[in-house]
């Protein structure tokens, strides 16, 4: 039941990680202890234990392993950076909100035989193919229930495995399947044995049911996998090359590739895999116009991002913001107050939140920025230092950002409109920093636009005079206020005074209930608003919890930057990550037309009164689901799963339906439910499954939720991959659904 990776035996690195290594786990300065660590012959899990702790021991698996940064790449190393030298350091980064973990080896070579050993068992598992993925799944839970480690399980291991697979399965059904399984008729299941119980145990009678409508009962030809595709898939395009294609990447089978035929395995897969998700690959990549100006665009931001929990006591941290640039946030806030030894800091100011300098957040921003998208980073700065500390923070921010800072404006010309995320030619990277400044009561944003090649030519586009009163202009820098090309902020009056007096450059902030109670007395002016000018809207300071709202409500009004707590996970970031998981999980999503439009007048409470009206009804018919994770951890418990298919948009269009819940089954629960929705205005609409365990005493158990565009859906048979409430994916738990979007007559 081991993976074995191609070439790993002839891996120095890796064969180093399985022989294991003494190393330092640092949590602290004053937290360090030696750990035992070692990679298992599987090649995806390691262990660790403590020196004096005998065998009590962690394992982790390389699948929840994100990234390794080498040297002292976290606060928590660049802390004991006097102690221990960079080239012995490293951090293991893990998915969603999970903390790092820090390591010192004993020499600088047993450090890199870890850091690249690592890199190279991410690269693998990204590689995997779907049946690499599914092998490697059962691996893991054959490791589970082997309690012995003697490479085989008794029927007694068995029965403990199902119960820990989410399945309530009768005993003697399950015997059953253990004696067909047990073909040496040793009374235990070893490898090859154990993956044909997986197989009869995983029997997907609903795809069998589909598949058998379109084939001979044995296989699909060309010709009826064309069918399937033109008439349940709703695919167009060339559909001939296309089912040539799915073909070959997906059918196991040499014979039936020969004959130009697909088997039930090969079908399994395809539907399985990415191309047949729920979400249409053509959506994954950049696909929108990226040369519309700021305003027409939604953008991804985070409010407090320094922030790693509560914005009362809340730890402060430079994670935080690595963390939502490497999720496409486009737009980071940077709360700035005066430190000890001249050194300015970032914090919740006048909370107990933990403190970090200013200059290690503009190193982690300089870092971080476009290693995940290449277009605009917004520098948010709430500035509350001293004169002397602004020349500090100025200091930092040419120093570190570089020749990303400029002065000049784009050939001499006065801009008429603000700039678009892709000024450039194709040899071009363009970055845009924005800075926001407040003193006192007053606020200015500044925006920053350089293009450069390969020679770092640089160019950039506004120089706007501060706007600030008398008072408020002493305390500010020269030093500060030379980093920056500025755009002028006003404070909000009346979308009557806006649209009379404002100019494109000028930007209001709202709070989230100021941005509920325009949209609720006028809607249709402040998405007119918003089709020229810039707005950002940000939580209440009422959420000492760092909850969030939901940001679909304010994307209604077209209001470009929504700030959101990222380090909170829940539907307000679920939609969030719905909505950007589209062109390219750049941080851009380019709104609707009848929002950018300056001459259409368009009423997110009113959608019918729009020119283009074309509402649509939303089928889905929730067939299955499969080996949906455990949430409760008593050994007896098995989910109750219910589907609730949600709908966020336009007011009108709000809504929520459920399926029926099935007893005792999370491992392959049946429902055949058929929900339907209408949805009004469809290019604003989200959809959100979440799948939950029924508890008639209590508040349901969050199980798995997975969020969408309705725009990026592909209909027909889908399956939907599941996230975890971190947002990270949690294979190979999904839901099989049946999709159909037609046109309201």
């Amino acid at each position: 039941m081991t993976l074995f990776y191609a070439g790993s035996q002839g891996d120095d690195n890796l064969q180093a990680m399985l022989v294991g290594a003494m190393m330092r786990k640092i949590k602290s300065r004053n937290w360090k202890k030696q750990r035992y660590f070692k990679l298992e012959d599987d090649f995806m899990t390691i262990w660790y234990q403590s020196k004096k702790a005998g065998n009590v021991r962690s394992t982790f698996s390389v699948n929840d392993v994100e990234a390794v940064r080498e040297g002292h790449q976290s606060e928590v190393l660049l802390s004991i950076a006097d102690e221990f030298p960079p080239d012995r350091c490293f951090t293991l980064v893990f998915r969603g909100r999970r903390g790092n973990l820090d390591l010192v080896a004993e020499s600088a070579e047993e450090a890199q035989s870890w850091i690249w050993g690592m890199r190279k068992l991410i690269e693998n598992v990204e590689n995997m193919g779907e049946r690499e993925k599914l092998d490697q799944w059962i691996g893991e839970w054959f490791k589970k229930a082997d309690k012995n480690n003697d490479g085989r399980m008794n029927f007694k291991e068995v029965q403990d495995l199902l119960k820990m697979m989410n399945v309530d399965m009768n005993e003697h059904h399950a015997h059953h399947l253990f004696t067909m399984a047990d073909k040496s008729q040793s009374g235990t299941l070893e490898n090859d044995e154990f993956v044909l119980f997986y197989k009869m145990l995983t029997q997907r009678e609903d795809v069998l049911k589909v598949f058998q409508e379109y084939s001979d009962g044995q296989k699909l030809s060309q010709s009826n996998l064309e069918d399937f595709l033109r008439e349940e898939q709703l695919e167009g395009g060339d559909i001939q090359l296309h089912a040539k294609q799915l073909i070959e990447c997906y059918e196991p089978s040499d014979k039936a590739k020969r004959m130009n035929a697909m088997t039930f395995d090969g079908f399994l897969m395809y539907l399985g895999s990415a191309e047949g998700s729920i979400f249409n690959p053509q959506r994954r990549g950049i696909f929108q116009d990226m040369t519309q100006p700021l305003c027409h665009y939604f953008i991804s931001s985070s409010h407090n991002t320094y922030l790693m929990e509560d914005q009362l006591r809340g730890q402060s941290s430079v994670e935080g913001y690595i963390r939502a640039l490497n999720r496409g946030c486009r737009c980071v806030e940077v709360d700035c107050w005066d430190g000890a030894n001249g050194e300015p800091i970032v914090y919740h100011g006048h909370t107990f939140t933990s403190k970090i300098l200013f200059k290690d957040v503009v190193s982690a921003v300089g870092n971080y920025a476009f290693k995940v998208s290449q277009y605009p980073v917004i520098l948010s700065i709430e500035n509350h230092c001293s004169v002397e500390q602004q020349r500090v923070m100025a200091h930092h921010l040419n120093h570190i950002l570089g020749d990303r800072l400029l002065k000049t404006i784009l050939d001499g010309k006065t801009p008429i409109r603000l700039p678009s995320p892709e000024v450039r030619a194709v040899i071009y990277c363009p970055t845009l920093i924005k800075l926001q400044f407040t003193q006192g009561f007053k606020t200015c944003y500044v925006f920053q636009l350089i293009d450069f090649n390969d020679y770092l030519h640089s160019v950039s586009y506004f120089i706007y005079p501060l706007c600030f009163s008398q008072k408020s202009k002493q305390r500010l820098s020269k030093e500060l206020s030379d980093c920056v090309v500025y755009c002028k902020s006003v404070h909000f009056t009346s979308f009557k005074h806006s649209r009379i007096h404002s100019k494109f450059y000028e930007v209001a902030s709202f709070t989230e209930s100021k941005a509920r109670k325009h949209l609720r007395e006028a809607g249709a002016e402040f998405v007119h608003h918003n089709s020229r000018q810039l707005s950002r809207v940000y939580p209440s300071g009422f959420r000492t919890d760092s909850s969030n709202f939901n940001p679909q409500e304010m994307w209604n009004a077209g209001c470009q930057i929504v700030a959101l707590n990222f380090q909170t996970a829940g539907e307000g970031m679920d939609v969030n990550d719905g909505l950007f998981s589209q062109n390219g999980c750049c941080g851009y999503v380019l709104k609707p037309s009848f929002m950018r439009e300056a001459d259409i007048r368009f009423d997110p409470e009113m959608p019918q009164k729009r020119d283009d009206y074309h509402p649509v009804v939303l089928t889905i018919q929730v067939i299955s689901g499969q080996q949906l994770p455990k949430v409760n951890i008593k050994e007896d418990s098995i989910v109750d799963p219910l589907v609730r298919v949600e709908v966020h948009g336009v007011p009108m269009d709000q809504a929520k339906q459920e399926t029926r819940y099935i007893e005792n089954n999370g491992f392959n629960p049946m429902w055949y439910d058929t929900l339907h929705f209408t949805i009004h205005t469809p290019e604003l609409a989200m959809v959100r499954f979440v799948v939950e365990d029924y508890d008639k005493t209590s508040k349901n158990d969050f199980v798995g939720q997975y969020t969408l565009p309705l725009s990026c859906m592909q209909q027909g048979y889908r399956h939907i991959h599941l996230l975890s409430k971190d947002g990270t994916s949690i294979p190979p738990s999904s839901l099989f659904v049946y999709l159909r979007i037609k046109h309201l007559e």
